[in-house]
């Protein structure tokens, strides 16, 4: 185990932290947006409980991967091969939450376009999701969100003590972000479409790097906030047409 002290006066081990630091609050967006999606499906007086347990066992899980960097690290090794493709541990779970995240993505836009859905995540009046099930989904994602977010870790420094704080930071981030992202989604019916249609994105691309095919998350990022501004330019232009209406009213 690196000793604190050494690294507290070292500049590349500061550079490494504000970095990590950076990558991992990066990285928690797909964790958050997931959250925020799932627990406006339950009532009111649960949500901040549910939020604060998910991210809250997303801090521990990550934590407690952190000290089992050996095992994580062979995650990595092939286990079997397909048609010239090797398969690792890693590649399974980031294909099997992939997996997940398209059909629960997938199915929700699906009730939100139905001409004639039945009582769903988007019927405020009806919870149609149970708290131990919300939790147990979110842990579900917790894990692959965090088997991804300590393998990118291990690559980017191998001081367990600079990953601890840049992990901690990045979830206390998280719990600062929860609320507001999730009562702004809420408030939007439109930003919840946008919120699904990056879920279906996210858990596309994990699939694809279960399989190999890596795409830099930095386009992935770029395109949302692309379709976040375009979607705030649409609430401005929906906001200056009611202000419009009613001065017309007048």
């Amino acid at each position: 185990m690196d000793t604190i002290l050494p690294l507290l006066t070292d500049p590349a081990a500061w550079v490494a932290l504000v970095t990590l630091v950076a990558m991992e609050v990066v990285l928690g967006i797909d964790n958050l947006i997931f959250i925020a999606v799932l627990t406006n499906k339950l009532p009111e007086n649960q949500r901040v409980s549910a939020r604060r347990i998910g991210i809250s066992a997303a801090l521990l899980l990550r934590i407690a991967l952190l000290f089992t960097i050996a095992t994580i690290v062979t995650l990595t090794t092939p286990v079997f091969s397909i048609f010239g493709l090797d398969f690792s541990w890693r590649d399974l779970i980031l294909i099997a939450g992939g997996l997940f995240l398209v059909w629960k993505a997938t199915k929700e836009i699906h009730h939100r376009v139905d001409p004639d859905p039945a009582p769903d995540i988007f019927d405020r009046k009806t919870a149609v999701l149970g708290f131990g099930s919300a939790i147990g989904q979110i842990l579900l994602l917790d894990l692959v969100f965090s088997v991804d977010s300590i393998i990118t870790a291990v690559g980017m420094t191998t001081h367990v003590p600079i990953m601890v704080v840049a992990v901690i930071v990045a979830v206390l981030a998280m719990l600062l972000a929860a609320n507001p992202l999730s009562d702004f989604i809420n408030a939007h019916p439109t930003i919840v479409m946008l919120a699904l249609a990056f879920l279906l994105m996210i858990g596309m691309v994990l699939i694809a790097d279960g399989f190999g095919v890596h795409v830099p998350r930095g386009y992935i990022y770029a395109a949302m906030a692309f379709s976040a501004l375009v979607e705030g330019l649409n609430m401005l232009a929906r906001r200056a047409r009611r202000q419009r209406r009613g001065g017309g009213s007048h």
